[in-house]
């Protein structure tokens, strides 16, 4: 508890940033959060299972291609943290094409943005990188174009 305090103080009295650090935190959860839900919509997934912790992470495996069972690994000390997220990170980009050492990079030192970007831009989810599974059919409702008979 001690180390929450310190980094309360540090930013909060020392930095003098008051309020304005945890805003800015708050903001860029917000952007991340958001950026995940249309990700996952462009998979063809709920996206609002950004929202819900547990069906988060169960989208997020299926969407790779894993088994719903390996998201305990992400909760293993720092193995999960430090090697596994950051490997199933690179997975979801390379279910989108991206697989240059560059994309790799930036999904790790930018993966709030640079989810946002993959989820803003044209690129096209090409199905899941692991395992065979279908991909469902599009949930969202769309503009139908009659046809005159």
């Amino acid at each position: 508890m001690e180390y929450l305090t310190a980094f309360h103080d540090y930013f909060y009295h020392t930095l003098r940033l008051g309020h304005a650090f945890y805003y800015a935190l708050g903001f860029i959860a917000a952007i991340a959060i958001l950026a995940q839900w249309r990700l996952y919509e462009k998979c063809r997934q709920p996206g609002l299972a950004a929202f819900v912790p547990v069906w988060n992470v169960v989208v997020f495996m299926r969407i790779v291609g894993r088994p719903a069972s390996d998201g305990w690994k992400m909760l293993i000390p720092i193995w999960g943290q430090l090697y596994f997220i950051p490997k199933v990170w690179m997975e979801v980009i390379a279910c989108f094409g991206k697989t240059s050492f560059l994309d790799k990079a930036l999904v790790i030192v930018f993966n709030g943005l640079y989810i946002l970007n993959l989820a803003l831009s044209d690129e096209q989810y090409l199905g899941p990188l692991r395992g065979q599974a279908p991909l469902p059919k599009s949930h969202k409702v769309g503009r139908s174009n009659p046809q005159m008979a």
